[in-house]
């Protein structure tokens, strides 16, 4: 099975989000300075988009689908 990862980069963080199993969900990491600083378990990557908005002001035109 081909998972989705799509990443960001905004003000002084890298925020990654990676799908998983469907039973499982999607991750949103939040890293700076390398370190992962924060993570969370959702139900689809638009809702891990949603938080990285909320929460850290990433626009949607920020991600990019990894190949």
């Amino acid at each position: 099975m081909n998972f989705k990862t799509f990443k960001a980069t905004y003000d002084d963080k890298s925020f990654v989000i990676e799908e998983d199993n469907p039973k499982v969900g999607v991750y949103l990491y939040i890293y700076q300075e390398g370190k992962c600083i924060k993570d969370f378990l959702q139900n689809d990557i638009e809702i891990c988009k949603q938080i990285a908005l909320r929460d850290y002001g990433v626009p949607f035109n920020a991600w990019i689908l990894q190949e």
